[in-house]
């Protein structure tokens, strides 16, 4: 058989390469595509392409290619292929598909389409329907559509290249073989190592090797193992056209090969893992091959100053790394503080060592500071990630970052000033930062030991990687200038929140704190929610409140977790009620009464949508309060409201419901967080009520430099 046609898909950023490789193993007419190759040759080369090839994602063997315009058109090109002469009827077969028309949308569809065609070349020459076999199928066929034109394939490999037959245990997140092997020859190794042994380093090390997928694909690289060598099931097996001797010549050309390369290989790969079942199943991926005398994987961590000193003793050397990330580590902030000190363990140098280092984007080879040689895109089984290729040879100085460098300096002043003037205000949380700097857009604030970092949402003109950016520069200043373990710093991204949004949870599991405030105490809570259950800004607005209290009435309206009515109850207000739609937060104000050593059932927690509860409450015209806090959303759209609240639209009615609960001398505490809020003085007055504002003198000290973080009125019968 000769002038197949061949087409070998692979993963986006390797076209190039596998290119190479395919020219090596003597394809021709090699043409790159969107995430693929092409070439042509005869059986011998389909076979030395399933047996040989590190990149490819799979072999395709071209057997038709027609123009389609609709499903029947696709289903005729398939019926008038003879199958019959491809596979038995007998043999178990699926089709897969990719690609989309005007008229051929679903691609699901077209593999069904593409089926039927198959089953009616059987039927037209009386043969018996085969067997459709989805996921263990005898025979593979591949669709693809494009500017219509459908291309059908045989899949020779069966199932995909990456499946090597040495995965016998996998570690947590494994990089794909095919992606291993890229990133060995895009650290300088060639795919020839026969033709150029000099090339390989002494040690090959990787310090996160997880279950060894980067080692032994480097390993194999070394020793001429051919990546197909320990696989038995193909997709050509079941193929008329398959020729058993001229696979056995290729099978034993790879034996005879590896041999070869096991005697020859001077090189030796080490790697560590923390997990100690990791580095079992790494271990007997290793044994599978019959690496135990070249791969040594050890417990240990990237972090142990041994590893660095083992690796100066070795004359040269490269390091593979694909470090955990994501939720491997818990979350983004784990992740970057992981590359952050895998860079301080890399910058000490090691002479005659490169490093090939894969990361999630560019924000976590920047948290490492060092110089990178060169960057390549890839995709690890459909996920965007960077491979960045260094020089360890020389010691780095941690290079200057002047955007965040002026960041960490307004960080470290504003910590000096607002660290005292907490300790002398009696309180052990304030704001440290709130977008000071415009380009850094994000609020920080301290509570007992702990920071919570917010990202603000980044205007619509900004892209999304410059946002991205910022927002790790910001917590790259923070690590340098506040002192704060990494540990006791938490994150979040702020947006606009929408009605049950304020009440989703952000994490599995709950990191309470107790802080205090003036003589009041309160849990929060530093993971789950948006907020963590105390407003900073009303600090002062409370601390009146309980100056007011003794004996009061008090009405605390949108209450969240019921701080305003701890501080009416520290005060010595007789009569509490607080009001909430949430459960949960009328459970954490029963919590932060409790903290405080409050008698709940002395006072009312009243679950309900406060508007309806303040207007059924207003009508029946039979209770008063002496002092009546409200601070509503500035919008919400909840499933448990009547409607949506926008707080500027509906204030004045929320005022005149309250006036009618208000006692004759007094006070309702009126604030809002909305940006821009206007207060119609006229129409207030229209509803019998005297607003004071009292905006200026109600925001505390950490807050003064942030404009309009509150609005707040105090009202009073006209």
């Amino acid at each position: 058989m000769k002038n197949l046609q061949f087409f070998l898909p692979c993963g986006r950023g390797l076209e190039e390469l596998l290119a190479a490789e395919v020219a090596e193993l003597g394809g021709n007419d090699i043409v790159l595509t969107n995430s693929g190759v092409t070439c042509q040759g005869d059986l011998q080369l389909g076979y030395h392409l399933c047996m040989w090839s590190r990149l490819g994602s799979r072999v395709l063997l071209k057997l038709s290619e027609t123009e389609v315009h609709d499903r029947y058109g696709l289903e005729k090109a398939a019926a008038d292929y003879p199958w019959p002469d491809v596979f038995n009827e007998r043999n178990t077969f699926a089709v897969r598909f990719n690609g989309t028309s005007e008229t051929l949308r679903n691609t699901q569809f077209s593999a069904q389409v593409v089926k039927d065609g198959v089953v009616e070349a059987f039927r037209r020459i009386g043969a018996n329907r085969p067997v459709v076999e989805p996921k263990h199928a005898e025979i593979n066929i591949q669709g693809y559509l494009h500017k219509g034109i459908a291309t059908l394939y045989l899949d020779l490999a069966g199932n995909g290249l990456h499946e090597r037959g040495y995965r016998q245990a996998k570690g947590a997140a494994p990089i794909r073989e095919t992606l291993a092997a890229a990133l060995i020859v895009r650290a300088g190794l060639s795919l020839n190592c026969v033709s150029a042994p000099e090339q390989w380093p002494a040690l090959v090390a990787d310090p996160t090797c997880g279950s060894g997928t980067l080692l032994i694909e480097a390993a194999m690289l070394a020793t001429d193992r051919a990546p197909g060598l320990n696989r038995t099931q193909w997709g050509f097996n079941a193929w008329r056209g398959h020729r058993a001797a001229v696979w056995n010549d290729v099978k034993t050309e790879a034996k005879q090969r590896f041999a070869a390369g096991m005697a020859a290989c001077k090189s030796q790969f080490h790697g560590v893992d923390n997990n100690p079942e990791v580095v079992a199943a790494a271990n007997e991926n290793i044994r599978g091959l019959g690496f135990t005398d070249l791969i040594k994987v050890e417990l240990g961590d990237v972090s142990d100053s041994w590893l660095i000193q083992r690796y100066k003793r070795a004359t040269s050397g490269l390091l593979l790394s694909n470090p955990p990330y994501g939720e491997r580590l818990g979350s983004e902030l784990g992740a970057w503080l992981f590359y952050r000190n895998f860079g301080r363990q890399l910058r000490q140098g090691i002479a005659g060592w490169r490093a090939a280092i894969l990361a999630p984007d560019e924000s976590m080879i920047k948290a490492m500071r060092m110089r990178t040689e060169k960057k390549y895109k890839l995709n690890n089984g459909g996920i965007p990630v960077l491979l960045a290729i260094m020089d360890l040879t020389d010691a780095q100085e941690e290079f200057a970052r002047p955007e965040v460098q002026a960041l960490s300096n307004r960080l470290k002043k504003n910590w000096q000033q607002r660290e005292k003037w907490a300790a002398q205000e009696g309180v052990d949380c304030f704001r440290v930062y709130d977008a000071d700097i415009p380009e850094f857009n994000a609020a920080i604030d301290f509570y007992a030991g702990s920071l919570v970092v917010q990202e603000y949402a980044a205007p619509k003109d900004i892209p999304e990687h410059i946002s991205e950016r910022r927002w790790w520069q910001v917590l790259e200043a923070v690590m340098d200038s506040l002192p704060v373990s990494p540990d006791r710093i938490f994150t979040r991204q702020r947006q606009r929140q929408k009605g049950e949004q304020q009440y989703t949870r952000f994490s599995d599991v709950s990191e309470t704190l107790e802080v205090h405030e003036y003589n009041a105490k309160f849990l929060i809570n530093l993971t789950d929610y948006l907020d963590t259950g105390l407003f900073l800004d009303h600090r002062l607005v409370r601390k009146d409140i309980q100056a007011r209290a003794a004996g009061q009435r008090v009405l605390n309206l949108f209450s969240y977790t019921g701080s305003a009515s701890v501080h009416a109850g520290l005060g010595g207000a007789t009569e509490i009620t607080t009001v909430d739609l949430s459960k949960t937060y009328l459970n954490w104000a029963k919590d932060n009464f409790r903290l405080n050593q409050l008698t709940i059932n002395r006072h009312e927690f009243i679950q309900a949508d406060c508007l309806k509860w303040l207007a059924d409450t207003a009508a029946d015209d039979c209770r008063q309060w002496d002092l009546i806090f409200i601070d509503p959303p500035t919008f919400s759209n909840s499933k448990r409201m009547d409607g949506v609240f926008d707080v500027q639209r509906d204030y004045l009615n929320i005022l005149a419901n309250a006036k009618q609960l208000l006692a004759k001398n007094g006070v309702i505490i009126f604030t809002t967080n909305k940006r821009g809020f206007k207060l119609d003085e006229a129409a207030v007055k229209e509803l019998g009520l005297h607003a004071d504002d009292q905006t200026r003198a109600s925001i505390p000290v950490d807050f003064a430099k942030q404009r309009a973080v509150h609005f707040c009125w105090y009202l009073t019968h006209a």
